[in-house]
């Protein structure tokens, strides 16, 4: 017969302490509950429980629980993360359980935050510029540019790298000029882009990424790919890429040389 009380497997129900914010534009204030919790569960299925059982005006924001929308992005225990791709089964039983809205942006309310900084960012990033007298359907691009961008486009806009960026999280005033690493990530991607035709029409993405997006606030923490979701190396392969090539072009003999030249003939 076998020793029950030594293999006895853990419940898979338990009672979990959670501790909620609370609140609006105004203010607000962390909540108590204990609250059941089933084996595979994730935190979004116990904020619905909440919702459902003792605090029906609950807000928070989700779609899909399936870690492809990004709406539901929080912060767990003070880390930035998608309520619906963090297992229960991370934490001990014993643990209290912190939920509280995005740090880096305005609450609306309870766990709902304004993100619309975000989308302001995305529309001063010029799209992508197609190349003269090509037609859509004629693009070429060899394997290995199609690749580079490829994990770029996996982004699910779910703004955890913004939120966790100190540039913008601890330091509010930066806001105006520096677009975070989502959108820095955008620049570098149309910048490789071997068919983006932007400087044909004048613009710069370099200098832009510099003097318009912020990219010198950036110090490589690498906080943001920390926190992705969709495992983007966005430090290693957008941001500091992008930093070497505006380093280049700003210090490179020729192009300074070039500008001398230009400024002393257009003076």
């Amino acid at each position: 017969m076998p020793a029950q009380a030594a293999s006895a497997a853990p419940a898979t129900s338990y009672e979990a302490k959670f501790r909620v914010w609370r609140g609006d534009a105004e203010g607000g204030d962390l909540k108590d509950f204990a609250v059941e919790v089933n084996e595979g569960e994730v935190v979004l299925d116990i904020i619905h429980r909440l919702q459902a059982t003792q605090a029906s005006d609950l807000a928070v924001r989700w779609n899909c629980k399936a870690g492809k929308c990004g709406s539901c992005s929080a912060e767990i225990n003070g880390r930035p993360r998608l309520l619906c791709m963090t297992r229960m089964s991370t934490f001990t039983r014993e643990e209290t359980i912190t939920v509280t809205p995005l740090r880096a942006f305005p609450v609306v309310r309870d766990l709902v935050t304004n993100v619309n900084f975000n989308y302001q960012k995305a529309r001063e990033v010029p799209a992508f510029v197609p190349p003269p007298g090509v037609a859509a359907g004629e693009y070429r691009m060899q394997q290995v540019d199609v690749e580079r961008s490829q994990e770029f486009r996996k982004c699910i806009e779910c703004f955890l790298c913004q939120d966790t960026c100190h540039v913008v999280r601890d330091h509010e005033e930066n806001k105006t000029s520096f677009a975070g690493p989502r959108f820095l990530m955008r620049v570098a991607e149309l910048d490789m882009h071997p068919l983006d035709a932007a400087e044909e029409t004048g613009l710069d993405r370099q200098t832009t990424a510099q003097d318009e997006h912020g990219l010198g606030y950036c110090n490589i923490t690498k906080c943001c790919t920390e926190v992705c979701p969709e495992g983007i190396k966005i430090t290693d392969n957008a941001l500091i890429p992008l930093k070497e090539r505006v380093a280049d072009k700003k210090y490179d003999p020729l192009v300074w040389l070039g500008n001398k030249i230009r400024r002393r003939t257009t003076g």
